[in-house]
């Protein structure tokens, strides 16, 4: 004779794994709408090339893959950090809160940059709302922009280029704890930058 789970437990299960799964395609971030840095104040006095990069913080900017590698170019003389993103990703979503802290504690040595990929335009603009960032992230629909970086595997990855313009790492993946972001922002940005 076979157990089986009453039919009020069976769905309560059913109900749990339901509500999980939704949860990884909320548009809230780790922050969930909550604080962020003052980044006015953290990155004021940043050199020139990175304020005017702060100036586009929080837009969604066009042009694809040429677009970004000029920005890359315009920055030479700063290490550059790229997060490869999209709204409805769960873990680029816990990695959020993380960029927006390095963001304002090391901008003004390092530039972020982000990289909207597989995603819909309201989608972000909605999310960029929530999780402010003051950096601009490019639009990367087709994922042209990732490919070239080399990120195939998923969502997010982050590229670290040196103060040359060369991509010298690329993080395919989520970080599986925060300190390790700030670890390799701290080596390939700030040490080797």
């Amino acid at each position: 004779m076979s157990r089986r789970l009453p039919p009020l437990l069976a769905l309560s299960a059913l109900l749990i794994a339901a509500l999980a799964v939704a949860g990884c395609g909320s548009s809230g971030g780790g922050n969930s709408g909550g604080t962020h840095p003052d980044y006015a104040k953290a990155l004021k006095g940043a050199p020139a090339p990175l304020a005017a990069l702060y100036e586009q913080g929080n837009e969604l900017l066009p042009g694809g893959t040429e677009a970004f590698e000029e920005k890359i170019g315009q920055l030479r003389g700063y290490p550059v950090v790229a997060n490869v993103w999209a709204s409805w990703c769960g873990p680029c979503q816990f990695e959020f809160p993380v960029l927006q802290k390095l963001s304002a504690r090391y901008g003004k040595q390092v530039a972020f940059v982000g990289v909207n990929s597989e995603d819909s335009e309201a989608a972000a603009k909605t999310f960029l709302r929530e999780e402010p960032v003051p950096y601009p992230s490019y639009t990367d629909s087709d994922r042209k922009i990732a490919r070239s970086l080399g990120a195939d595997v998923g969502l997010p990855d982050t590229a670290f280029f040196d103060k040359q313009g060369k991509l010298v790492y690329l993080k395919q993946g989520p970080y599986a704890h925060d300190s390790e972001l700030e670890e390799d922002v701290r080596h390939y940005a700030l040490e080797s930058g």
